[in-house]
């Protein structure tokens, strides 16, 4: 086979390519990461994480790591959703769990954990061209010291939504652009100005003006409190005008957009952040196109706020161990496909959820009034309200396996479950730190142990014990979504079967494996 200078070429070291090649040095892989911009961002973009992406992180030991550089990390009280509040106070456990976390600290952690791991990021490398076989993609990149190729076995293009790579391969982005301009400050509270302890404020000159969401002829005002002697303020207004994210909001064009938006002056401390972003609605029309994959905002706009940041870094735990296992020889067929049809899946499902609240909150003649008074009105249902949150959370997410599917765990995201061995007790995210296969044992099933040691160094063998199980025995992907659960006390004549078929359809045949299989034994 033709030599390369690496496994996988990443271009973009944003959140998603950071993570991707995190993941793949974890699996074992030799990633480069080219990145057009000469250092890490600092205009602020995302502002915090949420959802199912702080499972898997935790999964992957970051959680303490998160913990130093986010803040208010847990169960999330309320939260916007398209120009309403969602309140989750009422329910005994919010669906949602948050993390304040500025995107620039997230990119330095990534970096930092990236490189420790062993991979390699290039900064002020753009790519300018690119051309692929059957074997190898080559991109030629214009570096610091003058322009020169690479070649590797895959690219993955996480180089945002005016990818060039995505261009370059010939892969469509369709969708729309909305005239909603948002810009978004977290400032001070001036002297001049009072803040009550609901979150209004006493402006001088004007009266009172409300925390919450005001609705103008010209456009949104939105307010509240992040932290005591502090202001998150956004205005949406539309435009014709086209508006690059890239170029740094001032205090200045934040205030004229306020007194355009609601008329009056308000007075503004200094900035701790100040951002502007324009919404999208654009998937791409396939996640791969040969041996280049696209990921990340490179795949998929949304018109809501955070979302991207965690769907692409899903994106990159995904993508990564599917492209280790063929590397390395391993993948059964059909495995690097399996990419698009899951993430193509879920960034449809995410789509859905925040088109829904471009609905809710554009317009303001009587039928949007009266959507907006009738959802609000449904979200006080508890059913309603946790069906709610676990769209934003992503956790209601479950991937079409191409195996039989019957079991309802098959295809999410396993539970932290607690979990006693003869070593002690241990948690279900313990399993998952080397990001390996696992099939975590239940029961006492000699019979499943024994089809889990044909697959010996493809598959970790863990037992254990754990109360209220959700079946015998679970397939754990790398990526820890369940890939086969066997429902409890399943008869072995029904269970082995459909265990090796799942083996094989995501790991590959047994007579491959060569290497020692882990095992722990159950602690009553």
């Amino acid at each position: 086979m033709r030599s390369t200078d690496a496994d996988v070429i990443i271009v973009g070291a944003g959140p998603t390519g950071l993570m991707l090649a995190a993941e793949l040095r974890l699996a074992g892989v030799r990633p480069i990461v080219l990145e057009r911009q000469p250092q890490l961002r600092t205009v602020p973009k995302a502002n915090g994480l949420g959802g199912q992406i702080l499972r898997l992180l935790d999964y992957r030991g970051l959680t303490e790591r998160l913990g130093e550089i986010g803040v208010d990390a847990g169960p999330t009280a309320a939260i916007p959703f398209g120009g309403l509040h969602v309140d989750f106070s009422p329910l005994v456990d919010s669906p949602l769990q948050a993390m304040h976390l500025p995107q620039q600290k997230l990119e330095q952690l990534l970096d930092d954990w990236s490189s420790e791991l062993g991979a390699e990021v290039r900064r002020g490398h753009e790519v300018t061209a690119l051309e692929q076989d059957d074997a190898t993609v080559t991109v030629d990149v214009r570096g610091p010291d003058g322009d020169y190729r690479l070649t590797a076995r895959y690219v993955v293009a996480c180089d945002g939504s005016r990818s060039r790579v995505r261009d370059l391969v010939g892969v469509d982005f369709p969708g729309s652009t909305y005239p909603e301009v948002n810009r978004l400050g977290q400032v001070s509270v001036p002297d001049s100005v009072t803040q009550r302890e609901n979150g209004d404020l006493d402006v001088p000159g004007f009266g009172t003006v409300a925390a919450g969401f005001t609705r103008t002829e010209h456009g949104v005002f939105a307010m509240g409190s992040l932290a005591p002697g502090t202001m998150a303020i956004q205005t949406t207004e539309d435009t014709i005008d086209d508006t690059d994210d890239n170029e740094p909001l001032t205090l200045t064009e934040l205030q004229d957009s306020i007194r355009r938006v609601l008329g009056v002056d308000l007075p503004l401390g200094d900035p701790i952040r100040l951002s502007r972003y324009q919404f999208q609605a654009r998937q791409a029309e396939r996640y791969r196109a040969g041996r280049v994959f696209i990921a990340g905002d490179a795949a998929h706009a949304f018109p809501m706020t955070g979302v991207g940041l965690n769907a692409g870094m899903l994106d990159a735990i995904n993508l990564a161990w599917k492209l280790a296992a063929d590397l390395h020889g391993r993948a059964p067929e059909g495995l690097l496909d399996s990419y698009h049809t899951e993430r193509y899946f879920a960034g449809t499902r995410i789509m859905m959820q925040t088109q829904a609240q471009v609905a809710l909150r554009r317009g303001d003649d009587p039928a949007a009034l009266a959507l907006r008074e009738l959802f609000q009105e449904l979200l006080t249902d508890e059913p309603a309200l946790r069906r709610v949150g676990a769209l934003i959370a992503g956790t209601e997410l479950r991937y079409p396996l191409p195996n039989p599917n019957q079991h309802p765990v098959t295809g999410t995201v396993v539970p932290d479950l607690p979990l006693r061995t003869d070593a002690g007790d241990t948690r279900v995210a313990e399993l998952l730190r080397t990001a390996r296969p696992v099939l975590l044992v239940l029961a006492d099933r000699p019979d499943l142990r024994a089809i889990a040691e044909e697959r010996a160094g493809r598959v970790d063998l863990r037992v254990a014990a754990t109360d209220d199980r959700p079946g015998d025995a679970l397939l754990i992907r790398p990526d820890a979504h369940i890939a086969w659960a066997a429902t409890v006390d399943e008869p072995g004549d029904t269970a082995e079967p459909a265990l090796r078929d799942a083996l094989t359809t995501w790991f590959g045949a047994a007579e491959t494996a060569k290497t020692e299989v882990r095992v722990g034994a159950v602690s009553d």
